[in-house]
């Protein structure tokens, strides 16, 4: 699993035993980054605050960092934290990481504690959870994927038993509780858990009293101190109303009415509030305050406070105990003198602001009052007057008007005396703020601490029998606090084997982690749980996140219907059915908490007070069949008729006996209640986990029927429950008896169980008072694993077909009454099933998450019985094109074209990358409902589409589609909500067995590369193809290795060479495929990195074959339709000839290899193959003798036919060397020669036939590539390798001879002469220095018609860098380089032109047409968009000049290739053609008439790679 390196608020959990890797996002590659773990080390304890650093691993060497990653083993459950730091910073970012069992087995039942009796009662008591299915008979290991837990609410004081577990005369220690834990392990295999209560303690706890300094106390908390005074208070009102002596203000003991609270508002206004006087403890004593101004002003005191006036809070909150900052006052209050009169004046001034405070106190106070009263009323409803809640009755002592807020142990007195106590530290400290909760409050805040006015407002819901525990920031604050509480947890996780974490959301958090750690230092696999009331499934991920919390309590009680029910059911548990097969290796996707799913927890009110006894069976059994952990609450399954009171519950649970009568309240048998239901629910339960049923369907069937489907994927055997809720009493609520009929896709081997809530008549419910007890009239009937003609629920089932794969019965229902549940065992029809694990097994070479469920092929088809890597090893990489790639426009020259998804989009390619694109985004999500799956349920087309385009094809490829018919032959005959995920298997094994194939053919520099130069050679398959007609040129037939074919149509045997799309979709295929400029630069990184040495010489040699005028063309047209109208495609052609003769062994020998000349003459029609044929050195040679010559001729058939938005005088082509410089130059200002070669369309804006950028005169990458070639052939020629030193022109009428060695000389000279642009006024070099508006760069072209065109900065002069580096001073090309940098990096592209230019455009629009001269038809095609090809000549030219200044230089320079191309890699990760894009709108935006993806985009990034 991946995790890239970001922080987060997710929950990411990860299964023990899994490897997790940290991997670099895009925006740190290229960076230090530092990943630091407190996962403990290899036999070493966790310490939550020891990080270590984990160490990268680099697959394919550090130079690459698209492929590195550091990795963790998890072999220990918890929660772990990361975090990653880059470069000097330490801490970037960061996130947790929690490591947890295989949790969705456990079955629960939980107990309070006291109602359990003794010690020695425990068993016979616990045993009905036994009886009730929470025990497994097999071997119990920690991490086993079937524990089964059961939980004791243990509400003892903390380092001792309880006293009431032990019986008189007998003396019991946690020895003895531990003895009986492990005898029910053993015994039962039942593990037990127990609560921690972290947040307080009891009221009475003995150590509370001798540490008070453990609780919020007024000594510790002087905030508190107004609260106690209102909290004693409102006691004494208590004892006041209780005793009748406010009936005379309407105000009596039994309050039953609204009059009765309007006057408890009354009494707290006129009486109560005025007598307490709260706002003295927030005001300041105003004339003391101006005493001591005065003093101050009479001592001419200096000050350096700030204007503005406010008071301090006093710290101990004593009355008028505030005070005033002195320092403001004296700068706020200024005398006009130290006259006395002036300083009185100035006192007055002082008295009026600190009167005026003092009322703004008085009145937020009063607000608090406001609300206080609110509350207080509030409560008073809900105890007494509520028909939900306990109506108390009378005002007393035992039930005062509101619970106390805090503790008083001491006797009663007048609460003038209380008061006075206040000011006594040794009795204050024993004032102890008791715990409870605020509705609506933020969890993460600590209500009673210094800023909160929680008590104060009187917002707690308070319990009055506990003291809210006080911790501080850490053991030092607390010091007797944190040990005890440490040895209580110890000793719990040493006798229990998980913990509930007891009102956890109210916990200071840093509290909590503490504690589980030293409890997991006891257990390591601590089973943790909890329940959290924070309202926020984000604020509930910080703690499971914390605390590794293994599973978070979630109640179906809280659905308020069927359908809300069974979502829960889906949401908190398993996986879709038919649910993709995940890749091993994949992203760590979020997940939500792990759930403990219970139908009711003690907190809440009981299913049958809010619902019905009816209910209690089905929702039981919608809780059961859902994939997580699970359980119940003692007391529901005996249909105990009210909630079990936590607190003021005193009885006795029952004890088991098999023989109990229906009327018996101490006792509880098999017939009791929905125990026979529950038993066999969960053994249901159990044996879905254990039999991996990890998929769930949950089908609404009607307002109260829930049919959920848990699925298995390896043996596709299915339980389907039916579920008939009863959330309204059917006694009140008339129910449908129409129940509609289900349809059940398979066969159904059994009816696994089948039970009814019905009356017994065995009397009504009574609450005794010695158990607690059910009601005795309602019982299950149930009959288990019977055949489906046996059931008294079902009518009748009926076996339809839904075609050749599906069979579905059809089951009427006539028992399936409110509160029934029906589940059925069912399978694909025998001949299905067979064929799905036929299936699995010719899946399983490809991976052994098939293997179970296999079944072997008895009679296997002859194509099968081979490996399919076998079969492919067969394939050419031509062959891997049609395989793989082939998008709509290459697709239709054969007749066909891409796949459409009906009411979607056609796919990107017709080949498995298409689909492949289109599953990787739908597999992590399951996404079952997108369009391509619901294709693929409703037929075979899609099918079909992808074996047949292969089968019709010839040789090796037929073979491939004959291998994925057979095997789709076996997947159309399962049903078809299982062949998404089996088409996707099938796809994506034959994917990854084909880029293994393509790999294999390919160079080591592939072979061994990183996953990002394998994605970018891919890019060489994408482009390079071999269509219906061919686009190249025929080669002569004296070269060998030339693949043949016989022609389709004439049947005549021709060339089939693979020709170099230059982009997808819009040059693809017909005359508009093959471009020679594209080609050229393109060649070298896809096809001479990638090993096609003999599929580059033939394009080369193809390309020689065309040369007219000296020119290779541009657009090729398969020779007869090129247009010979560029100036540089020639200098690209060189270029490739030379860096075939570089990288290819022997691969000077491509000199000496014949040409068929199509045009040996200028004005000749085109020859055929093999008439002319003449050695290349002889083609090259004549292109350099005709550029030194000069070129000038007007192209064929000039005029709309070739161009029809050209004007005439742009037909004219001229190139030629300049004697004074050598550059090549040529171009007007009505063409345009060189790569940016826009030609105005729009006559609205009266920009047609005229080029955006012309580039006339000598354009600085011709200028470096001609360089490059004239250098390479003088070395030629000094190793015999190319016979021509020069050549013989014609010069002013002379016939002279040029020497190469000189020209190459005379470029070396005037190169920076000409081209540097060194900002310097006075530079004799410089022509035009009032042009200049960038300095330090090089020029973009020499000579152009338009002068400032000359000083444009543009990416193109990075070319030359890098093919001619010779001609730069490095220190230069530095400072030109940083401009680029600067100014035209894009995140993706380069802009193409400068955007201080005033002509700047960054977003290319090619359908706009208005009246912009720079912009209608998209005229700014290279006028500022971002073209991806040239970064990858930028980045090579940093990282060549990098190394000549220097090893830091140079290690900075690879941090940002690696940092710019982690873009492109992300791009190409994501786009659905796998490909890099021509180009981006401004800042990398995307451009909608850029090609999806370009020959040269791909190839120039994968040469930044092999450089590195």
């Amino acid at each position: 699993m991946q995790l890239l390196l970001c922080a987060t608020v997710k929950i990411f959990l990860c299964p023990l035993g899994f490897e997790l890797q940290f991997r670099l996002g895009p925006s740190l590659q290229g960076r230090k980054v530092m990943v630091h773990t407190n996962y403990p080390l290899e036999g070493q304890p966790f310490q939550r605050h020891n990080f270590h650093v984990l160490e990268w691993n680099y697959p394919s060497g550090k130079d690459d960092d698209s492929d590195k990653f550091c990795s963790l083993n998890l072999k220990i459950a918890g929660s772990y934290q990361y975090y990653f730091g880059c470069g000097t910073t330490e801490r970037s970012g960061g996130g947790y990481i929690v490591v947890d069992p295989v949790l969705y087995c456990i079955t629960i039942q939980t107990y309070l504690s006291k109602c359990l009796g003794h010690l020695d009662d425990w068993p016979d008591r616990l045993r009905v959870a036994k009886e009730s299915g929470l025990v497994q008979h097999d071997p119990l290991h920690s991490s086993a994927n079937s524990r089964r837990v059961q939980v004791l609410l243990l509400l003892a004081d903390q380092l001792a038993v309880n006293p009431d577990f032990i019986p008189e005369g007998q003396s019991y220690s946690w020895v003895d509780v531990g003895a009986l834990v492990e005898k029910l392990r053993k015994e039962w295999n039942m593990l037990c858990i127990t609560d921690v209560v972290y947040n307080h303690t009891a009221a009475n706890s003995v150590w509370i009293r001798e540490h008070p300094e453990c609780g919020y106390n007024l000594v510790n908390s002087p905030h508190l101190r107004p609260a106690w005074v209102l909290d004693r208070a409102l006691w004494h009102l208590t004892t006041r109303v209780a005793e009748g002596r406010y009936k005379a203000k309407g105000l009596p003991a039994d309050i039953t009415n609204d009059s009765h609270l309007n006057a408890i508002r009354t009494v707290l206004r006129q009486d109560l509030f005025p007598e307490i006087k709260l706002w003295e403890f927030y005001q300041v004593k105003v004339e003391s305050a101006v005493e001591q101004f005065r003093i101050l002003l009479q001592n001419g005191g200096k000050t350096g406070g700030k204007p503005g006036l406010k008071i301090v809070q006093d710290p101990q909150f004593r009355r008028y105990g505030n005070t005033v900052d002195m320092d403001s006052a004296l700068e706020t209050f200024v005398p006009h003198s130290s006259l006395p009169q002036h300083i009185e004046e100035c006192c007055g001034w002082l008295r009026q602001k600190l009167s005026d405070l003092n009322k703004e106190q008085l009145h937020i106070i009063q607000q608090h009052q406001e609300q206080a009263a609110n509350c207080i009323v509030g409560n008073v409803v809900y105890e007494r007057l509520a028909d939900h809640g306990p109506k108390l009755g009378p005002v007393n002592r035992k039930n005062p008007l509101v619970t106390r807020y805090f503790t008083f142990p001491y006797q009663d007195m007048t609460l003038e005396q209380e008061l006075q106590l206040l000011d006594q530290p040794d009795k204050s400290c024993h004032f102890l703020a008791h715990n409870g909760w605020v509705m609506g409050d933020d969890p993460l805040r600590n209500f009673a601490e210094p800023g909160s006015n929680v008590y104060l407002r009187r917002e707690l819901i308070c319990w009055g029998d506990s003291v809210k525990l006080r911790y501080g920031n850490g053991p030092e604050d607390c010091p007797y606090l944190w040990a005890h509480m440490q040895k209580y947890t110890e000793i719990t996780a040493k006798y229990f084997h998980g913990v509930r974490l007891d009102n956890c959301h109210s916990t200071p958090l840093h509290v909590a982690e503490a504690m589980l750690d030293a409890a997991r230092a006891v257990r390591p696999n601590l089973y943790v749980i909890a329940e959290l009331f924070t309202g926020s499934e984000l604020i509930d991920n910080v703690f499971v996140n914390r605390l590794g919390i293994s599973s978070l309590i979630r109640e179906a009680m809280s659905a308020g219907d069927s359908h809300e029910e069974g979502r829960l059911v889906y949401r908190y548990g398993g996986e879709p059915v038919g649910a993709f097969v995940q890749p091993s290796l994949r992203p760590l996707m979020p997940s939500i908490a792990h759930a403990m799913f219970l139908d009711v927890t003690h907190d809440n009110e009981c299913p049958i007070q809010l619902r019905s006894a009816l209910d209690s069976l089905p929702s039981s059994a919608i809780v059961s069949m859902a994939c997580c952990a699970t359980g119940s609450t003692r007391g529901y399954d005996e249909l105990v008729p009210h909630q079990i009171s936590v607190v003021k519950e005193e009885r006795f649970y029952p004890k088991w006996n098999p023989a109990a009568p229906a009327t018996s309240a101490s006792e509880v048998g098999f017939h009791t209640g929905i125990i026979a239901g529950k038993l066999a629910l969960n053994k249901l339960h159990q044996e879905l986990a254990a039999q991996g049923f990890i998929q769930v369907y949950v089908d609404q069937v009607d307002a109260d029927i829930v049919a959920i489907t848990r699925h298995c994927p390896s043996t596709h055997q299915s339980v389907v429950a039916v579920c008939r809720t009863a959330f309204k009493d059917p006694k009140t609520h008339q129910y449908d008896t129409n129940v509609p009929p289900m349809f059940i896709p398979g066969k159904i081997e059994e009816v696994i169980l089948e039970a009814r809530t019905v009356d017994r008549h065995a009397g009504t419910y009574k609450k005794d008072d010695g158990y607690i007890n059910g009601m005795p009239e309602y019982t299950v009937e149930i009959k288990e694993h019977i055949p489906l003609q046996d059931s008294t629920v079902v009518k009748q089932a009926g076996v339809t077909s839904k075609g050749r794969s599906e069979f579905v019965q059809e089951i009427t229902f006539q028992k399936l009454t409110p509160g029934s549940v029906i589940a059925f065992r069912v399978s694909l029809d025998p001949k299905a099933q067979k064929l799905v694990g036929v299936l699995r097994h010719y899946l399983s070479q490809f991976s052994p998450k098939y293997r179970r469920g296999s079944t072997a092929d008895e009679n296997p088809p002859e194509v099968l019985q081979k490996p399919l890597a076998q079969l492919m090893s067969k394939l050419t990489l031509a062959d891997l094109n049609v395989l793989l790639f082939r998008c709509d426009s290459e697709e239709q020259e054969d007749g066909g074209g891409c796949y459409n998804i009906p009411g979607w989009e056609t796919l990107k390619y017709a080949g498995l990358q298409g689909l492949m694109s289109v599953l990787a985004d739908i597999r992590p999500n399951n996404d079952l409902g997108h369009p391509v799956c619901a294709n693929l349920r409703q037929g075979d087309w899609l099918i079909d589409f992808v074996s047949n385009r292969l089968v019709n094809r010839e040789g090796p490829l037929a073979q491939v589609g004959q291998w994925l018919g057979a095997m789709f032959n076996y997947m159309k005959h399962i049903p078809r909500y299982l062949i998404p995920c089996y088409f996707d298997a099938i796809l994506v094994s034959t994917y990854t067995t084909a880029l293994d194939a393509a790999y294999k053919l390919m160079s080591s520099f592939v072979q061994n590369g990183s996953s990002f130069v394998r994605h970018l050679a891919l890019g060489s398959i994408q482009m390079c193809g071999v269509g219906r007609f061919p686009a190249l040129p025929p080669l002569s037939a004296k070269i060998e290795d030339v693949p043949y074919r016989v022609n389709p149509i004439t049947g005549q045997k021709e060339q089939c060479c693979v020709s170099l799309a230059a982009g997808l979709p819009h040059f693809s295929s017909g005359i508009f495929r093959c471009w020679g400029r594209d080609t050229f630069i393109a060649l070298r990184g896809l096809m001479l990195l990638t090993g096609r040495h003999t599929e580059a010489r033939n394009i080369i040699l193809a390309f020689a074959g065309t040369l007219r005028h000296g020119l290779i063309p541009n657009l090729l047209g398969e020779g007869r339709c090129a247009r010979y109208n560029c100036r540089d495609a020639l200098w690209w052609w060189l270029q490739c000839i030379q860096d075939y003769a570089t990288h290819v062994p022997q691969g000077h020998e491509i000199l000496n290899c014949l040409v068929t000349r199509m045009y040996p003459t200028d004005d000749c029609e085109p020859r055929k193959p093999g008439e002319v044929e003449q050695p290349l050195y002889d083609v090259i040679q004549e292109a350099l003798q005709r550029h030194l010559e000069g070129i000038s001729f007007r192209e064929r058939n000039a005029g709309p036919k070739i161009d029809m938005n050209m004007r005439d005088e742009g037909f004219s082509v001229a190139a030629k060397v300049d004697p004074a410089t050598g550059f090549i130059s040529g171009g007007n200002r009505f063409n345009c020669g060189t790569w940016m070669d826009k030609m105005g369309e729009s006559e609205k804006a009266r920009n047609k036939g005229m080029p955006a950028t012309p580039r006339d005169g000598a354009a600085v990458e011709i200028v470096g590539l001609s360089k490059s070639a004239v250098r390479w052939v003088v070395e030629l020629h000094a190793k015999g390798l190319f016979p021509y030193d020069g050549t013989k022109i014609h010069r002013d009428g002379k016939e002279v001879f040029v020497s190469y060695s000189q020209w190459n000389q005379q470029l070396q000279q005037s190169f920076e002469a000409a081209f540097w642009v060194s900002g310097d006024p006075k530079d004799p070099n410089e022509k035009h220095p009032d042009l200049v508006h960038k300095k330090g760069i090089y020029k973009d072209s020499y000579g152009a018609s338009g002068p400032w065109c000359d000083y444009q900065l543009r990416p193109n002069f990075t070319i030359a860098m890098v093919v001619a580096p010779e001609l730069f001073t490095a220190e230069r090309a530095w400072k030109a380089l940083d401009v680029a940098e600067k100014k035209l990096l894009g995140p993706l592209g380069m802009k193409t032109l400068d955007p201080d230019d005033m002509v700047y455009c960054g977003v290319y629009d090619n359908a706009l047409d208005n009246d912009n001269y720079n912009l209608a038809k998209g005229f700014n095609y290279h006028q500022g968009p971002e073209w991806l090809w040239p970064v990858g000549y930028f980045l090579r030219a940093k990282l060549y000049f990098a190394k000549k200044l220097g090893q830091e230089t140079y290690g900075q320079t690879v941090n940002l290739v690696k940092n710019v191309l982690s873009r492109h890699y992300t791009h190409l990760e994501r786009s659905p053609w796998r490909g890099l894009p021509e180009l981006t709108n401004e800042n990398g935006q995307y451009c909608k008439f850029s090609c999806e993806t370009q020959a040269w985009s791909l190839a120039t990034v994968l040469e930044v790679l092999y450089d590195l």
